[in-house]
């Protein structure tokens, strides 16, 4: 039997298959999505992103919340580390009472000058003067208030015939004022008003230069009485005696002329105005 005739290929016929081989291979089907498929795939790689922001959109108020409270912390802890204090309007300074004053007898240095015969008159402003000096010091238990209306220590010593008048002026008739005065100050209560000091012009006296000791004569009035209302009610004391100089009235002995030792004497305190006098005395 025949062989049969092999066909001879070619190099170019080897070619060609080998093309056609690898051009088959790279055009094998592919399947196509359709439009709805192409929309879930792109859905589908959407979904990372949205995955990634959904623990924070998931929940917009609390994070909301938490941003603000981290911003707002700062500021509440300034506050509360300086807090800013309410004002407080200072309070109205109180105005201080006014310090009573004495008033003026005579001038300062009436003492020093000469003695005259001049009756002194009750009605005058010096008078007035010295018994609101009186009663300022009784109201309020200081002898100083008294020391215009107080006999002068320099008119003193040129009417006593004594050895060191002034001594006996500061260490005799000043003390038992300061006795008597603080006796009449607990008698008197706060709030008490004077009414009138009676002075009995029928019991003045001049005094002539010898009597008592004296260098220089005075006028003496004994026995006033210093009136005042106390709870309503009338009350009053006496002054032992007032002497003159140059023509005015002085307080000389309060509560007594003499007294036998170092104690405050209130001179006849009585319920209601009392009675003047008794006359005498120097």
């Amino acid at each position: 039997m025949a062989a049969a005739k092999v066909p001879q290929v070619t190099l170019s016929d080897m070619t060609w298959r080998d093309i056609d081989v690898r051009t088959r291979r790279r055009t094998v089907p592919v399947a196509v999505p359709s439009a709805a498929a192409a929309a879930a795939l792109a859905a589908l790689a959407a979904l990372p992103p949205l995955l990634a922001g959904c623990s924070a959109a998931s929940h917009p108020q609390a994070t909301a919340s938490r941003t603000a409270t981290r911003q707002a912390s700062p500021a509440t802890t300034l506050q509360r580390a300086t807090p800013t204090a309410p004002h407080t309007p200072s309070p109205s300074p109180t105005p201080a009472l006014a310090r009573p004053s004495a008033l003026p007898v005579a001038p300062p240095d009436a003492g020093s000058r000469p003695q005259t015969q001049v009756q002194p008159k009750t009605s005058s402003t010096a008078f007035k003067n010295a018994v609101h000096d009186i009663w300022l010091a009784v109201t309020t238990g200081d002898p100083k208030y008294a020391l215009p209306a107080f006999f002068p220590e320099k008119a003193y010593e040129q009417v006593k015939a004594i050895a060191s008048p002034d001594s006996d002026w500061e260490n005799r008739l000043w003390y038992d004022f300061t006795l008597d005065l603080a006796a009449v100050h607990k008698l008197v209560k706060p709030g008490a008003k004077l009414t009138e000091v009676n002075v009995a012009p029928q019991y003045f006296q001049w005094i002539p230069p010898g009597a008592c000791y004296n260098s220089v004569g005075y006028w003496h009035a004994p026995g006033s009485r210093v009136v005042y209302r106390q709870g309503g009610v009338t009350h009053s004391f006496g002054i032992a005696s007032f002497i003159s100089w140059r023509g005015d009235w002085y307080l000389i002995h309060f509560g007594a002329v003499v007294r036998d030792g170092a104690y405050g004497i209130v001179d006849d305190p009585e319920l209601g105005p009392g009675i003047t006098g008794p006359p005498g005395s120097c």
